[in-house]
C-alpha cells in the first residue's frame, strides 16, 4: 500500500500567556492517507483539524512527531509542487484579477511554461472563465471559494488537501466542488479533505480519519465506520460512547 501522507506521534501546544502552561491541542496524532483514495477528516470545531493541516504543510511547527509525503519524503519545494492546497479561510489580494491571482500562485510554486492553458482549464472547471479579468474584490464569497479551488488545481497535483472546501457555497457551488473531487479521484489524485457537512463524506470518501479534542478516535474505511448507519449517525454515536466512557472513568 502506498501513502501520500504519513503522520506519526504529532503533538502541538500553544502558549496562552506567560503565567500558564501551554495548552496542548494535538495529542500524539498518527494516521495515514492512502494514495489514489479520497479520505475525509472529521471533527467538531476546535477538535484539531486545521492545526493538524497547518503542521502538515509547514505553516506551524509541531512539538513532536514526524510527517512524510509520498511514502516518506520530507516537505520540500519539490514536494510542494506535487500538492494542491485550499485553506479554510484563503487570503486574497483583492486588487488582482482572477487570472492574475492564479499567475501569482503559479510563479511562487515554480513558474515555468504552460500557465495560460492551465489557467483557462481550471477557471473553466470552477465556472469562472467568464470573469477571468475581473478583480477579486467584486467576487462573492462563493466565487472566491471557487477561485481558491482553481489555484489548488492549477498544477494538476498528485495530492489535494482541502480544508472545508464547500464552506460558503450555494447548492450549485457545492455540486460543482463535489464533481471536481470525483473527477480528481478518477484522475488518480489522492484527496484529503475536512468538512462539517458529514453527508458529503458519505458521498465522496473511501476512508475516514476522525479526531476529537486533539486525539485520534478513528482511522479506517468508510464502510467500517458506517456499519450502524450514515457518517452523521455513526459520528454522533462514537462521540456519545466516548463521553459515556469519560464519565465512567471519573
Amino acid at each position: 500500500m502506498q501513502y501520500s501522507l504519513s503522520i506519526n506521534g504529532l503533538t502541538k501546544s500553544f502558549a496562552t500567556n506567560f503565567f500558564q502552561k501551554p495548552r496542548q491541542v494535538l495529542h500524539s496524532v498518527s494516521f495515514k492517507v492512502k494514495s489514489q483514495k479520497t479520505t475525509g477528516f472529521i471533527g467538531v470545531n476546535g477538535a484539531g483539524k486545521t492545526t493538524t493541516l497547518k503542521c502538515v504543510l509547514g505553516f506551524i511547527r509541531p512539538v513532536t512527531g514526524t510527517i512524510g509525503f509520498f511514502d516518506g519524503l520530507p516537505l520540500s519545494a519539490h514536494v510542494k509542487q506535487r500538492i494542491g492546497y485550499l485553506p479554510e479561510r484563503p487570503y486574497y489580494y483583492e486588487f488582482l484579477t482572477a487570472s492574475e491571482f492564479l499567475k501569482f500562485h503559479w510563479d511562487i510554486s515554480g513558474g515555468g511554461e504552460g500557465f495560460e492553458e492551465s489557467a483557462q482549464s481550471v477557471l473553466t472547471r470552477v465556472g469562472l472563465m467568464n470573469v477571468w479579468d475581473r478583480s477579486l474584490r467584486s467576487f462573492s464569497k462563493g466565487m472566491l471559494q471557487r477561485a481558491g479551488m482553481a489555484q489548488a488545481l492549477i498544477r494538476k497535483p498528485e495530492f489535494l488537501i482541502l480544508d472545508e472546501p464547500m464552506s460558503g457555497l450555494d447548492p450549485d457551488g457545492r455540486i460543482l466542488i463535489k464533481d471536481i473531487i470525483r473527477h480528481e479521484k478518477a484522475r488518480g489524485t489522492s484527496i484529503f479533505f475536512s468538512s462539517h457537512l458529514l453527508n458529503d463524506m458519505d458521498e465522496l470518501c473511501d476512508e475516514l480519519v476522525v479526531i476529537d479534542q486533539g486525539k485520534m478516535i478513528y482511522e479506517g474505511s468508510l464502510g467500517d465506520f458506517t456499519k450502524s448507519g450514515g457518517v452523521e449517525e455513526s459520528f454522533r454515536q462514537l462521540r456519545k460512547e466516548l463521553g459515556d466512557r469519560k464519565i465512567e472513568e471519573n
